[in-house]
């Protein structure tokens, strides 16, 4: 606790305080304790086996079902007892956390209970009489239990200072409707359990929740394909990046960066995830280019850069068997097209170029421009961002390079290290790098950097 900010450590006592007075001063009339603890149990169990998503940092369970069904049976203070059951959660969590997610969930299930019966609902099992009148009253109850849960997480965001809301920054809505959106979906299951619980008592919450646990189970096998992808591709950048001392780390920032743009464009979240694929392998086809080439001192010959300019077409050969790939593809192949047609290797201009590709070859010059070169020092994020802003119509997509400006102003962008020339190769301090944009196009004979 003492970690925390002061306005979260006020916050966070707060929530824990009201949590605590609505189940120590609520009622309690009415309630059957064998059923409040059947779906205390249950309750618990769902939420220790929740799928983390987003690389760990959220995640969904069907837990909200068993608190939505307490809303009905056991009503608002008993649905307070059940989200408080949280803290009892098998997951590593300091206690700080367990009380304060205890006490969200409390909260939540409170206030939803309290529209609930507000809105005509009765607390008991529902009799055949109660449909299909209670849908109304019940659904509310959820939506407001979704709204409660993430208007208290947020607002503990903002006491640590993890979000901020500021003037003429969109809000991302999308992850998190989605998130919320499962949750509901969860939730009205709980008038379900509810419903048969008359007939099947207890055992109405394994017919319901065994199909979901199987769900999730496949859910979670999906969440490690993903990650089996993720590895295999990220082994790719490795071996291109080997060949070359002065860009390692560039595949993997690309890739960060033309994510960060496809976000704030609003892509869904498939999209952007496919377009974080094509930031990293699109250098991949370097890997067909000579290393005497890649690592060559000095300006590049004709023939020389006529070979380097092959590798966005190497680069999609090496992977388009790939079927997950999708735009990525388009990025791969394409992320050296100019605006003004005068890129490679097809020379499309203008809308012609795909728009993954448009936000790669964004993404790809401006980690060129913040990284330090044998030849010269990075350029400062500002510098480069005016640079990026010089060259929209001719080589950039205006939209891009200003999502990626909203992004950065945002998010921030820590540029990587600067990199000492080997000792065993001082001549790598004179050489002229083939793929950096900051080159003027003449040096690169009037085709493209």
């Amino acid at each position: 606790m003492r970690s925390l900010p002061v306005s979260a450590r006020f916050y966070v006592s707060i929530v824990i305080l009201a949590a605590a007075a609505v189940m120590v001063f609520g009622s309690y009339d009415g309630i059957d304790p064998g059923t409040l603890i059947v779906i205390a149990l249950l309750f618990v169990s769902a939420e220790s086996i929740g799928t983390l998503v987003d690389k760990g940092r959220t995640g969904i369970s069907p837990s909200s079902a068993a608190s939505l069904a307490a809303i009905v049976l056991c009503g608002p203070v008993g649905a307070a007892v059940v989200g408080f059951a949280s803290c009892l959660v098998l997951r590593r969590q300091s206690l700080v956390k367990r009380l304060f997610n205890g006490a969200q969930f409390a909260l939540a299930g409170y206030a939803a209970g309290q529209v609930f019966v507000l809105l005509g609902g009765e607390v008991g099992v529902p009799g055949q009489e109660a449909f299909p009148w209670i849908v109304l009253p019940f659904t509310v109850a959820v939506l407001l239990h979704a709204i409660v849960n993430s208007v208290l997480i947020g607002t503990l965001m903002w006491c640590l200072g993890v979000v901020r809301f500021q003037r003429g920054r969109r809000f991302r809505w999308r992850p998190l409707a989605t998130l919320e959106l499962s949750s509901a979906g969860y939730g009205m299951l709980g008038l379900f359990i509810a419903a048969i619980w008359a007939d099947a008592g207890a055992f109405a919450i394994v017919l319901v929740l065994l199909p979901l646990f199987i769900a999730r189970w496949a859910f979670d096998q999906c969440v490690a394909e993903q990650r089996a992808h993720e590895a295999t591709l990220a082994t790719l950048c490795q071996a291109v990046e080997t060949k070359d001392y002065y860009t390692r780390g560039h595949c993997m920032r690309v890739s960060k960066a033309a994510g960060m743009i496809a976000q704030e464009l609003g892509m869904h979240a498939e999209r952007v995830q496919t377009i974080r694929y094509g930031g990293m392998l699109h250098d991949v086809g370097k890997l067909g280019v000579p290393t005497k080439v890649l690592q060559k001192s000095g300006r590049l010959t004709e023939e020389e850069f006529a070979a380097i300019q092959l590798h966005p077409m190497r680069g999609y050969e090496i992977v388009r068997e790939i079927g997950f790939l999708d735009d990525a593809l388009a990025a791969i192949m394409h992320h050296h097209e100019r605006m003004d047609g005068r890129g490679y290797p097809m020379g499309l201009a203008g809308e012609e170029i795909p728009e993954a590709a448009r936000v790669v070859s964004v993404a790809d010059v401006f980690d060129c421009l913040t990284s330090t070169r044998s030849y010269r020092k990075a350029w400062t994020i500002e510098a480069a961002v005016d640079e990026l802003r010089r060259c929209v119509g001719t080589q950039f997509d205006g939209r891009m390079v200003e999502a990626l400006v909203r992004a950065i102003d945002r998010d921030g962008w820590t540029p990587p290290e600067a990199v000492e020339p080997p000792e065993d190769d001082a001549a790598q301090v004179a050489r002229q790098d083939h793929d950096d944009p900051s080159v003027p196009l003449r040096v690169a004979g009037e085709v493209g950097e």
